[in-house]
């Protein structure tokens, strides 16, 4: 009796593995193809302003329906822009030239009922780094026109760039879950309304730029 027990249970065990590894496999493409369908909504432009490469952008999403309840709540939402000037390298990785951060802050004030934006280079938990900008609006439509939009973000001197090399710009954003109230972190866990992800990288020419 014992061993047809065991004989049962590893069976079903097996069956479990044979499971989960499916469900991997199935799921695996539409993540993928779910951060590959949101490159579309970011637009940059490169410029060169004083011999220094400049980006622009502009991004195309609205806040899910959970993450602006919990603004209207009291909750601050945090977001990271980041964006990396890559050298293509035939022989080895690309190279970083360098990284770029900008962490923004979103809060609305029930008691004034204004929303506050907050932009900062460095994390906001470390307050030497500083915060670089400070706005109020009177409404969430305008204060989200002033973080989908950014305007002249200097990436790299021209000095520091070969002009027959091929460079790349990858950009990202993100809503920083870890920056939410630990409660909240857990209970966001394998919410889709909860993952914001832009995601484009676009090659810089040189020929265009000058």
């Amino acid at each position: 009796m014992m061993v047809f027990i065991m004989r049962c249970l590893k069976r079903l065990w097996a069956d479990w593995l044979l499971f989960l590894l499916v469900a991997l496999l199935i799921g695996a493409p539409q993540v993928v193809y779910a951060q590959n369908a949101q490159s579309e909504s970011v637009t940059l432009k490169l410029e060169r302003i004083d011999n220094a490469l400049f980006l622009s952008t502009q991004l195309n999403f609205d806040l899910p329906p959970v993450v602006e309840d919990a603004l209207l709540k009291g909750i601050a939402i945090y977001f990271v822009a980041e964006v990396d000037v890559l050298r293509e390298r035939w022989y080895w990785t690309n190279l970083k030239i360098n990284s770029l951060q900008r962490h923004i802050r979103l809060a609305y004030h029930p008691l004034t009922r204004r929303w506050r934006l907050n932009v900062s280079t460095g994390d906001f938990v470390d307050p030497s780094q500083g915060i670089a900008l400070n706005q109020n609006f009177d409404n969430l439509h305008d204060a989200m026109d002033g973080i989908r939009r950014m305007t002249r973000w200097h990436l790299a001197e021209f000095a520091d760039i070969d002009p027959n090399a091929k460079y790349f710009a990858d950009f990202r954003f993100r809503l920083d879950l870890a920056q939410l109230p630990r409660p909240l972190q857990i209970g966001t866990l394998g919410q889709s309304d909860w993952q914001i992800f832009l995601n484009v990288k676009q090659g810089i020419s040189m020929e265009t730029i000058k």
